[in-house]
């Protein structure tokens, strides 16, 4: 299977997804005091980071 850039952010953009959807599991369901928010918070970043990386395919 032949790694091309595309095939890169694509596998970057779905581990990103997977850890930002654990992020804000971990921050909703294990932590309820105030670090359940910045959990939380680095969760919805990953997702953010994960939009760029899938916004990038193809043009880079």
């Amino acid at each position: 299977m032949s790694r091309n850039k595309n095939s890169i952010l694509a596998w970057a953009t779905l581990i990103m997804i997977v850890m930002g959807i654990i992020l804000i599991c971990l921050g909703a369901f294990r932590y309820q005091d105030v670090s359940g928010w910045g959990f939380a918070a680095v969760g919805v970043g990953f997702f953010a980071n994960a939009w760029v990386f899938n916004a990038l395919k193809g043009r880079v």
